[in-house]
């Protein structure tokens, strides 16, 4: 047993009884979020033997407490005889310092519990503990893991959070760091590149689980969710493909989101029989279920825009014919931002939702959602006023046919944008955003031309290159604009990753 253990009782939620966590380690003050500390929970009365200990082990921007505040999780896990522990990781670091971090804990967890345990990880803390095992030697110690929209090939709402139309809000929040850095997809291809082709890969087995539902209304994991239908099936933060791995089984996909996914009530149940002693084998379960992964491909269905002002400013909005649904989104660090929406009749619309961002890379930020359906075409402006100075991303979403007429495509050398009707003109540019070792080498690179519909990618270096793309053009001789985001991790040996 750890040297130093401290006992604390949770409170009562709910009438319920919630059993109690004792404190493990080598630290005394009894705050969660300590990076490294871990928390071993209450032993059931009855333990059976088939049953691992299970260890819960948090996302991004997040700590040990995800698993038990305002979560039944833990209570789930006790009251069906299960022992359990808890690690804080380090909320924004990479999965590089996570990763030794975790396994170090992973042996004295052994230690104490005399045996292996399962992880149950969520989103970011499925690559921490990947990373763990494959990297910094940790399979000596966890029989096998299950992860929770976990995004193994990256996260499209960390490209638009390093993008430069977003690095003004980003920025201002904290968002932009290590841990967001990391998520980004280009550099999420490197990493797949540096893990799945290590034999040890094999040796633990994953099974993995998805959601596929948005927050309510107005919430960060609708705006998200809003954003990331660009890319297919999502939970508001994390795509149902970017949750899959080649050789991992799926557990289940179902009507979760990425908070709800964690909680012990709505999913405990669906993946109890996976930690267990019982169940086939990985390779079995392998050869069954085992699937390629087809690369997610965008479409062009938002217009972003973003940055900071005092006082007033006004976006226009260019909404072409056939759009059947209009979103507006405009997250600031204000909340009481006054927006009037102006429809080409000089209709006005003030009723934006306000909610404030408590799950995404902008956390902190003020979502101001107003859905139009059938919005007139033609020009929209979009006043914005402000008492004091206001750094702002809006995200304008169509639900439009348009939409699957514009793609891009990356090679080695450049990027292109493609389209598939000739009754579209475009007009493009491309600025990029630079990153080394996390840190901002070079802002807004314009990206010279090839051609009309095709950019030359700047040779800068080992580094992330984050790519806004913003297109402006008409359709059937009707105005419209459209922006793409994507990033591109380029190694020392100049090979480029992308998604």
């Amino acid at each position: 047993m750890p040297k130093f253990k401290m006992v604390f009782v949770l409170f009562i939620m709910l009438l319920f009884f919630a059993p109690r966590i004792s404190y493990a380690g080598s630290f005394r003050d009894k705050s969660s979020g300590t990076p490294g500390r871990w928390y071993a929970g209450a032993t059931p009365d009855s333990v059976s033997a088939p049953k691992f200990p299970i260890l819960f082990v948090h996302g991004f921007n997040r700590s040990s407490e995800t698993w038990y505040e305002n979560n039944d999780m833990y209570r789930t896990a006790y009251e069906n005889g299960y022992e359990t522990a808890f690690i804080d990781l380090h909320p924004d670091k990479n999965m590089w310092d996570n990763g030794a971090l975790l396994a170090e804990k992973l042996k004295e967890m052994y230690e104490y519990f005399g045996e292996k345990v399962v992880v149950v990880a969520h989103s970011k803390g499925g690559i921490d503990t990947q990373t763990a095992l494959v990297h910094y030697g940790a399979i000596p110690y966890i029989e096998r893991m299950i992860t929770m929209a976990t995004p193994y090939h990256g996260a499209q709402l960390a490209d638009l959070a390093y993008s430069s139309w977003a690095g003004w809000l980003a920025g201002i929040l904290g968002g932009k760091n290590d841990a967001t850095s990391s998520l980004q997809t280009g550099y999420m291809s490197y990493f797949r590149s540096r893990t799945d082709n290590q034999p040890s890969v094999y040796e633990t087995p994953i099974y993995t689980m998805a959601g596929t539902k948005w927050g309510r209304f107005g919430s960060s994991l609708y705006w998200g969710g809003l954003y990331l239908r660009a890319f297919g099936s999502n939970d508001g933060a994390v795509t149902v493909k970017s949750s899959r791995i080649e050789y991992a089984p799926e557990i289940k996909v179902g009507d979760w989101n990425h908070s709800t996914i964690k909680q012990g009530s709505a999913t405990f149940h669906e993946f109890e029989s996976y930690l267990r002693e019982d169940i086939p084998s990985f390779a079995q379960a392998q050869a069954a279920n085992e699937k390629s992964i087809e690369p997610e491909e965008m479409e062009a269905s938002h217009y972003v825009s973003g940055g900071e002002y005092t006082g007033t400013t006004e976006e226009k909005i260019h909404v072409e014919k056939g759009v059947q649904v209009l979103t507006i989104h405009w997250s600031s660090d204000q909340a009481a931002t006054n927006l009037t929406l102006v429809s080409p009749d000089q209709t006005t619309y003030t009723s934006f939702a306000t909610e404030q961002d408590e799950t995404t890379y902008f956390q902190g930020a003020y979502h101001h959602s107003l859905i139009i359906e059938n919005p007139k075409a033609g020009k929209w402006t979009l006043q914005a006023n402000s008492a004091q100075k206001e750094h702002y991303l809006l995200n304008t979403s169509f639900e439009s046919p348009l939409n699957q007429l514009i793609s891009t495509s990356l090679s080695e050398e450049d990027m292109k944008v493609n389209i598939n009707d000739e009754k579209l003109n475009l007009s493009t540019n491309m600025t990029i955003e630079f990153y080394k070792n996390g840190k901002l080498e070079q802002g807004t690179v314009k990206a010279s031309k090839k051609h009309e519909d095709t950019f030359k990618l700047p040779n800068l270096g080992e580094g992330i290159y984050n790519m806004t793309i913003d297109i402006h053009g008409t359709y059937d001789k009707e105005p419209f604009q459209r922006t793409m985001i994507k990033s591109v991790y380029v190694d020392d040996q100049g090979q480029l990753y992308y998604e």
